[in-house]
């Protein structure tokens, strides 16, 4: 029986359950039914709704609320201010009545002279019609004679900063305005005057929904415009802002004109959105530009504009063409990761310090046409988006390609690739061989690293200990390469015992590669050692006058060398000496061969000192050493008063002789026609450099060589010597023409 009951009591409840689940099931549809309606409700909601929850409650302002709240003025910062914020002031035509006395009423107050000045306050205010603020300033005139009864001795200040500009601005554009050619005579004129506006203006997320006009307008105090919205065309042209403007996070949907402006203080116009054209020409910044994040849609014009000031256009995006030609950078201009879509050009613009374009992305073309930078500017190209094929800079040419600067090749070959693939299409050889230079410089820099550096997958201990880690960091570095080796830098940072500070003092004595063995090291330091000589002898094959240089001071050498070894061999028993008349030919011609060619190298050779010490170095030693020994053990051979050098007696004639080796063959038939040549001749010193002229570039007028019978073999290898580093000569003076000659260089390089 209870068991029976018990079964009852649990069907009972199991129905129970099953009903309140039954009629659950409605209710949450009907709840999820009603938070889909209320979602779809909030997502369509028409955005003027929106606008309006968003939007502050707006008071519409009249002429009693307008003399209120001048008759009761804030104190904002220190200076008394009129509020009108949160305001709907309606200035359009139909309402003609309230605009003219809303003008009046304000001129008044903000006008009063010796007073102190009356600030105005418009932020999250709604201006409907046009508002021409240049009649709320204190319209006066600017000549010298009557600027002193009029303002304080503080805003007689201000005006003297822009005679000021105006002096120093001579003959560039600012001398074109009206107040600087009324600062810069002695009697008024109706042009000669300005619209003074004293006391600050706060423009904080007001919106205007028509023109706004402030033309010729002279702010005394700062204007704070951040996050405004200006429905159509602003006016600033030869508007003067004499203390810090903000225009952050503003909206230009229409034309925004400031041509010819003097920016006297900082200019701020971070994230500001110009929808149409921005027009800046003319205008100065006297203090700091800054644009960062801003927005161009439309045309961008900031022709001859001057720039004192550091220029900040960093991230800034330019939709359509940006123009800054015969503008004058003064201090830095910072373009990091710009963006320019459509053409910009820099044609004539002065560059006074580093042009910073790390990031910037150019899709178009980039105009640096005529531009001229000082000794302390440059181009700094690291990590520049740049497709050659799709894009184009232009530039001088023979000039342009000097200004590119990287840092490191790592990360920026493709930069320097794409940079010397636009130069090789323009034909500019000599642009795309100055940018190969840099590429190479920097592999040098890298191989030298290798060489000296600490690399961290194979140092020792001790080693690590020594370049700067503690005992306890080198053998947390060791146990970590055991596991795993290290494949950057940079992953020292994830080891516990290393902090930034430590790794940013010696990330740059470090190394990260595999462990390279005897012969390994060996064979990068031949590759560092050949890469240098070809850097310093010939610009890694880009500069044939240097080449030129190298090889006249060679050839100048090697010929007063054998012309000594020739004519000057003994004073004992017998003097063997030249002729003083030769010896002063010689000299004197030895003198201006190496001048001029000297002159070639320091004119060309980036490190001229360098190059000279190579050259130096190759051809001084060894010579030098023999002709020591030759001169301790003495000549004593048959034939001592001929000469060791003969010339092929059946042709007198330029000659390029590829084949011809220094020493004359053994046969007898070349014997009669290879005769010695004549000391007794005036002009006998010329032979000596057309031998060197012979060995080095296989170019000369006769076939001179080494007589084969009864010579020192000294001389022998002196001349050998000359011989095999001609071999080499004329390797890099092939390749270097190879690759500055513009239809040679077309033929190799884009074939």
């Amino acid at each position: 029986m209870p068991k029976l009951f018990l079964k009852r009591r649990l069907s009972q409840s199991q129905t129970q359950s099953i009903a309140e689940k039954s009629l659950c099931v409605p209710l949450r549809l009907t709840f999820a039914c009603l938070c889909i309606l209320l979602i779809l409700f909030v997502l369509f909601l028409p955005l003027s709704a929106w606008a309006a929850q968003i939007q502050p409650e707006r008071t519409p302002l009249t002429l009693e609320l307008l003399q209120e709240r001048l008759r009761t003025p804030i104190l904002r910062e220190g200076n008394l201010t009129v509020d009108l914020r949160q305001m709907a002031i309606d200035l359009r035509p139909e309402n003609a009545t309230f605009r003219d006395a809303f003008y009046q009423l304000l001129r008044k107050e903000l006008q009063k002279t010796g007073a102190k000045p009356l600030g105005l306050d418009l932020s999250h205010s709604l201006i409907q019609g046009d508002f021409v603020g240049s009649d709320l300033g204190l319209r006066t005139p600017l000549y010298a004679q009557a600027i002193a009864p009029i303002f304080t001795t503080s805003e007689q200040e201000q005006l003297e900063r822009l005679r000021w500009v105006c002096l120093q601005s001579l003959g560039i554009s600012l001398p074109n305005s009206k107040d600087c050619r009324s600062l810069l005579q002695t009697e008024s004129t109706t042009s000669s005057e300005i619209n003074v506006f004293r006391g600050s203006l706060t423009l904080v997320q007001t919106r205007f929904n028509g023109e706004v006009q402030f033309p010729n307008t002279f702010f005394l105090q700062s204007v704070d415009a951040q996050g405004a919205t200006f429905l159509k065309a602003t006016n600033w042209t030869e508007t003067r802002f004499s203390r810090p403007l903000s225009f952050n996070n503003a909206i230009f949907r229409q034309l925004s004109n400031f041509q010819g402006s003097i920016f006297f203080d900082k200019a701020n116009f971070k994230q500001t959105q110009f929808q149409e054209t921005a027009d800046f020409h003319n205008s100065i910044f006297v203090d700091n530009g800054n644009f960062n994040q801003a927005t161009f849609k439309q045309l961008a014009k900031f022709s001859n504009v001057q720039w004192q000031g550091n220029a900040d256009l960093s991230e800034v995006r330019f939709a359509n063409q940006a123009q800054f030609t015969k503008a004058n950078f003064h201090q830095l201009l910072l373009l990091t990761e710009a963006t320019f879509e459509q053409a910009v050009s820099f044609r004539e613009v002065q560059f006074n310090q580093l042009v910073n374009l790390r990031g910037t992305s150019i899709l178009n073309q980039a105009d640096f046409s005529d531009t001229r930078f000082a000794k302390t500017a440059y181009l700094s190209v690291p990590g520049l988006t740049f497709n050659s094929n799709q894009a184009k800079i232009l530039g001088n040419p023979g000039e342009i390609g000097r200004m590119f600067w990287v840092p490191t090749l790592q990360g920026n070959q493709n930069v320097l690739r794409n940079l010397g693939q636009n130069f090789r299409q323009q034909q500019q050889v000599t642009d795309a061989n100055q940018l190969e230079y840099i590429k190479q410089r920097l592999r040098l820099m890298e191989l030298g690293h290798r060489l000296v550096a600490t690399n961290i997958n194979s140092a020792s201990l001790a080693s690590l200990i020594h370049l700067g880690f503690s005992t306890t960091q080198a053998k947390e570095i060791a146990n970590s390469r055991h596991l795993k080796p290290f494949y950057n830098s940079s992953e020292l940072l994830t080891l516990p015992g290393i902090d930034l500070e430590t790794y940013m003092q010696l990330s740059d004595r470090l190394v990260v590669a595999e462990p390279l063995s005897i012969g390994g090291w060996l064979l990068q330091a031949c590759s560092w050692l050949a890469l240098s000589v070809l850097l310093l002898l010939s610009g890694y094959g880009t500069d044939f006058w240097l080449v030129f240089g190298v090889g006249g001071v060679a050839i100048a050498y090697f010929g007063l060398l054998f012309w000594l070894v020739d004519r000057y061999r003994r004073l004992l028993p017998i003097a063997i000496i030249p002729t003083y008349y030769e010896t002063v030919a010689i000299l004197v011609s030895f003198g201006v061969l190496e001048f001029f060619s000297l002159l070639a190298i320091f004119r060309n050779a980036e490190q001229p000192w360098l190059t000279l010490g190579c050259l130096l170095i190759i051809i001084v030693p060894l010579p030098v050493t023999l002709l020591i020994q030759l001169y301790q053990q003495g000549r004593y051979h048959d034939l001592m008063d001929i000469s060791y050098f003969t010339e092929d007696g059946t042709f007198r004639q330029l000659r390029l002789l590829i084949g011809r080796l220094p020493v004359i063959p053994r046969n007898q038939i070349f014997r009669e026609r290879y005769m010695p040549l004549l000391c007794d001749r005036r002009w006998n010193w010329l032979n000596y450099y057309d031998f060197s002229l012979n060995n080095l570039v296989r170019l000369g007028f006769n076939d001179i060589r080494l007589r084969d019978e009864h010579l020192p073999g000294i001389i022998a290898t002196l001349a050998w010597y000359q011989w095999s580093l001609g071999v080499l000569y004329i390797t890099l003076v092939l390749w270097t023409l190879s690759r500055t000659i513009p239809g040679l260089n077309l033929l190799i390089y884009l074939k």
